[in-house]
């Protein structure tokens, strides 16, 4: 281990490396979980790329260039956002296609009934970038409300309202059309707490019966894909996506042909097509 203006931050390394988020491996680093050269690791502590670095004894392969990848998910109801569920719910990863080295990571969260975009990279300083409050990103939502709205109301939700864990607002409301007391709503706000639409909405005895998110930043889910798809994001996207946060995009990552043809095979298996088979001659 090193302390030396050389070394990076562990959690930096773990995160470039896919293991998790800087925020998750900052959590892991203070549970003792991670090792550097056979030593417990402390919050604080740097290494280098020479190290050796483990967690919960497994050795964590470090490459020389930050290497992100980013896939665009549609995610559909009944799904959760984490790893594995003591009630055994199906989760985001599921349909996720394997990567060779790192995990995906997902960037932020989307409520069990709540559908739409969500992004996943390797990347784990990309992932933290996203989510940090920092960053200033708008999330856009399509939201279906059952009850009497006016626009006082609106005016008090974009003024902001004082929920448990503190003041939030709308940055923006455009109406979505519909009749009496359904009707459909675009909201956007620069944060993601928990539940915030929903409770925003629920602040003014209006209860939102459909919650989709539409866009993220200048990210904007696809027409044509549909719940529980997901595909990856080409190098020109991915570049305007780490120039949101300030960041300089990796090289593009080259897929083996294996791991091409696994990727594909999900995306038909998702998709509900079968691959064509040849007639004998």
């Amino acid at each position: 281990m090193t302390d030396s203006p050389a070394g990076e931050k562990l959690q930096k390394l773990l995160a470039q490396a896919g293991v998790g988020s800087r925020r998750e491996m900052e959590k892991v680093i203070s549970a003792g979980r991670v090792q550097v050269n056979g030593t417990i690791a402390r919050l604080g502590d740097r290494a280098s790329r020479r190290d050796k670095i483990s967690v919960d004894g497994h050795l964590v392969k470090l490459t020389d260039e930050n290497v992100g990848r980013v896939l665009v998910y549609n995610k559909p109801e009944g799904e959760i956002c984490s790893r594995n569920d003591p009630e055994g719910r199906k989760t985001v990863f599921d349909r996720l296609p394997k990567v060779k080295d790192g995990r995906w990571i997902a960037v932020g969260r989307l409520d069990f009934n709540t559908t739409g975009l969500l992004l996943f990279t390797t990347d784990g300083e990309l992932a933290n970038a996203l989510m940090h409050p920092s960053s200033e990103i708008d999330r856009e939502y399509l939201c279906r409300v059952l009850g009497n709205v006016d626009e006082a109301m609106l005016q008090r939700m974009m003024d902001g309202i004082l929920l448990d864990d503190g003041v939030a607002k709308f940055t923006d409301i455009v109406d979505g059309g519909g009749e009496g007391a359904n009707r459909w709503f675009y909201v956007a706000l620069m944060e993601g707490r928990n539940r915030e639409v929903r409770r925003l909405w629920e602040s003014q005895e209006v209860q939102v019966s459909r919650l989709k998110r539409v866009r993220f930043g200048k990210v904007f889910l696809p027409p044509k894909l549909k719940q529980g798809q997901w595909e990856e994001m080409n190098y020109k996207d991915m570049q305007e996506l780490y120039k949101m946060v300030s960041m300089d995009a990796p090289k593009p990552v080259k897929i083996l042909p294996k791991e091409l043809e696994t990727m594909e095979r999900m995306q038909r298996k998702n998709r509900g097509i079968k691959r064509p088979t040849r007639g004998r001659r």
